[in-house]
């Protein structure tokens, strides 16, 4: 329901009578034109992006009170703004906090609650001084002249690091003419007629291709596992069905068996309101507790496709199909493997673990692995009080879950090292069920959105990972030792080993642009591109004789334990929620979708300044990274804002050039895939645009480099991700349908997949064209 709110704030110190300006900054991105009494000679230069209303904010010595009488947009009040009141006696700032409305669009409260434990209603973990990427953007825009960056100073707005200036008319017209409209058909493999934005509680998808769901949660998945009956969950029959929560998918072929795969699924968390009636979440049982144990963590099962169409199906009982939880033994393996940091009561070894959560995105390998990224793990655990704890953003009292009840490991007080044994990239080895996952520490520990691979020239794995947290980093793996091939255990074993040795990275970016394009008159340069270059900043190198740290002050332990801190200290650049991370396999270039950063300005967030009044970045962006001489170990880059998501109408959007009145609305990218033909797709969480999740293709290359469009929305209340694009078929997992603030599972908030009166249940669905082609061509 659309809101209302006035705010009452104390200012100080108080300026009456004093010239200057006030600036209004939400966090949810809007910022509103209006009208400032009380205050003589005051100006306002904060406005609308878009226009919904109007803001007046009254001032009087020691005090001043904003109004806001139109209606929020997407339903929901901003949860915290900031005033600066700058004069001649110098500038006051102060936060106030606002009701939360929760809404149907954009990420829900329910979802923050149990996907990242509140992580954005905390304060960020990263208090360092290190660069934040917004004022790199913003130095290469400004090497560009002063009329160069007037023309894009709204393109970087939404990257979060402009947008109260107002841009004049022709500078915005030189940043809109960056190519003009292509002719002929869309890029191949983006051929379809793209599904418009919309709100409906079902998958939809463009006309001429159709639909099947592959496997639900709670389906039956291991011999001897039960149907699924919502009211008669136990933890052993959920440890033989398909977990919750479904994220990255992996399809891995299978020799000998004709039209079958392996799918590999992660199961990110569990959301308890929607899979228990009456679920008390001060009180939960210990049933309850060990069921959701069962829901977290892997599935590999194998899929057959239907000889008469797209679908694929589940077999279920396939001596392949396999779950790994909550309880599943790991190896811990690399540098750190075995060190004081990693042992507990239950494990004096420190080399294994039982476990694995929070599992999002993730990778396969050239050598028929899959990895998985174990990112908001920190929630699970509670009682903490360290330093480090707190770097991780692992809170003082009781966790969520309550999981410390019923496990001591998941208490830090009595267990302080369990926690350090989460938050790194696992292996899977989806041919042997029998295998225990790896959990790599020389990948370094922080929240892992993901981890994808592609081999240098010599054939040694490159693996790129982001940490999914307002203003922390991303790094590259470099290994040292080249991949076998064959199918023989030997090799199978040397391949396994293959992210245990070589150097840990971290990203430093800088502002770059060459003086020669500069003409004065705004024209962009001929890249047409804004760019700047970068250096991978080495953290620690493992070897087979041991591992080396080139962090002053930390050992190579601490370094894979801490990361975080060693990215601190090397002075690496704080990013706007670094999550997926894929190099395309067509040109080597790298994808980072920034999801976005809310926080900017907030507390103390790295701050606005004339060079960057814009506090909130809600739509995201994605930096498009090419290594030096296009080598995947190099220790340089350059960069390029490839897109800058959010209503193609709002002149603070940007598609790689592509004319901007034939692209699709995007906010919120997340995962990322390519297709065969290089094209770049895009799955979103949490769009701040009033409208559904979704899946987006973009080409990345060509006359339509740029050119977006809409492949597929989700149903209410539900995330698009782990997005897969083979020749002749999509698959998406369906993440926490119906998760909206208020749900239950008595009164549910979709009736995806199976209609009204059965419970909402995570699921896989494969898309295809119904005439048997290939997908968009």
């Amino acid at each position: 329901m659309p809101m209302c709110a006035t705010l009452r704030m104390s200012c100080s110190p108080s300026i009456p009578g004093q010239d200057g300006h006030v600036r209004l900054a939400a966090p949810d991105g809007d910022l509103r034109q209006g009208q400032v009494t009380g205050v003589p000679g005051v100006k306002t230069y904060f406005r609308t992006s878009p226009a919904r209303g109007v803001n007046s904010a009254t001032s009087t010595p020691g005090s001043c009170i904003v109004h806001h009488p139109a209606p929020f947009s997407h339903g929901r009040a901003p949860t915290v703004r900031q005033a600066s009141f700058k004069g001649k006696q110098g500038e006051s700032k102060v936060r106030v906090q606002l009701p939360l409305i929760n809404a149907v669009h954009g990420r829900s409260a329910l979802t923050c609650r149990f996907r990242c434990g509140d992580a954005c209603f905390h304060p960020a973990p990263n208090t360092s001084s290190n660069p934040y990427v917004g004022d790199v953007i913003a130095t290469a825009l400004s090497r560009r002249s002063m009329m160069r960056a007037a023309a894009v100073v709204t393109v970087a707005a939404a990257a979060g690091t402009t947008g109260t200036v107002v841009t004049a008319p022709s500078a915005q017209a030189a940043a809109q003419q960056a190519k003009p409209q292509p002719k002929g058909r869309a890029a191949r493999g983006l051929r379809f007629t793209p599904v418009a934005p919309n709100t409906a509680d079902t998958v939809t998808i463009p006309a001429g291709y159709s639909q099947n769901v592959v496997v639900r949660w709670g389906e039956p998945i291991l011999r001897g596992a039960p149907a699924f009956d919502p009211d008669r969950q136990t933890a052993a029959a959920q440890a033989g069905q398909f977990g919750y929560n479904n994220d990255f998918l992996a399809l891995l072929p299978l020799p000998g068996e004709r039209g079958r795969q392996v799918l590999v699924a992660n199961h990110e968390y569990t959301d308890e309101v929607l899979m228990f009636r009456g679920y008390d979440a001060a009180d939960p049982t210990r049933e309850q507790v060990e069921i959701a144990w069962a829901a977290h963590g892997l599935s590999a099962v194998v899929v057959e496709e239907n000889k008469k169409n797209g679908a694929l199906t589940v077999v279920p009982r396939h001596h392949l199909n396999r779950r790994v939880t909550a309880t599943t033994e790991f190896r811990l393996t690399g540098p750190a493997a075995g060190s004081d940091l990693l042992r507990t009561s239950a494990d004096a070894t420190g080399r294994k673990v039982l476990g694995t959560l929070n599992n999002c995105s993730g990778g396969t390998t050239p050598w028929g692995t899959t990895l998985h990224g174990e990112e908001n793990f920190n929630q699970y655990f509670a009682n903490a009080g360290r330093a480090t704890d707190k770097r991780y953003g692992i809170g003082t009292g009781a966790s969520e879950r309550k999981w410390e009840r019923f496990d001591k490991r998941f208490d830090v007080a009595q267990e302080p090292n369990e926690v350090h044994r989460f938050g790194y990239v696992v292996e899977l080895d989806p041919y042997d069920p029998s295998s225990a996952p790896r959990k790599h520490t020389a990948l370094g520990r922080f929240k892992h959105e993901g981890a994808t691979v592609r081999l240098t020239h010599d054939g040694r794995p490159v693996v790129y990972s982001g940490d999914d947290e307002r203003f922390d980093y991303f790094y590259k793996f470099v290994g040292s030792k080249r991949m076998k091939h064959g199918g023989g255990r030997a090799v199978r074993e040397h391949n396994l080993s293959l992210l245990d040795e070589g150097t840990l990275y971290v990203a430093r970016l800088t502002g770059d642009s060459p003086a020669l394009e500069i003409d004065g008159t705004g024209k962009l340069p001929a890249d047409g591109e804004f760019d700047g270059g970068g250096e991978w900043i080495p953290l620690v190198t493992a070897t087979a004789k041991g591992a080396v740290s080139h962090v002053e002050g930390m050992t190579a332990d601490e370094v894979c334990v801490f990361t975080r801190l060693a990215g601190d200290k090397v002075g690496a650049t704080k990013m706007d929620r670094p999550e997926d991370i894929e190099p395309n396999p067509h040109s080597g270039k790298v994808y980072v979708a920034l999801t976005n950063n809310t926080n900017r300005g907030v507390g103390a967030n790295a701050p606005a300044d004339e060079a960057n009044p814009r506090n909130a970045n809600k739509h995201g962006h994605i930096l498009e990274l090419t290594e030096r001489w296009n080598r995947a170990d190099s220790t340089e880059f350059a960069w390029t804002l490839f897109l800058v998501a959010g209503d193609p109408e709002d002149p603070a959007t940007y598609f790689a050039g592509f004319p901007k009145d034939d692209v699709s609305p995007i906010s919120c990218p997340d995962n990322v895939a390519f297709d065969p033909h290089g094209n770049l797709w895009i799955s979103t969480d949490g769009n701040q645009l009033g409208t559904h999740d979704g899946l987006f293709g973009v080409a990345t290359k060509g006359e339509r480099r740029g050119e977006l469009k809409q492949f597929l929305t989700v149903p209410t209340g539900a995330e698009t991700c782990g997005p897969l694009v083979q020749d002749r078929r999509v698959l998406v997992a369906v993440q926490h349908p119906g998760e909206i603030s208020g749900a239950t599972v008595e009164k549910p908030a979709s009736t995806w997949p199976d209609g009204p009166g059965k419970i909402v249940r995570p699921a896989v669905v494969a898309v295809w064209r119904k005439d048997g082609s290939d997908i968009g061509v």
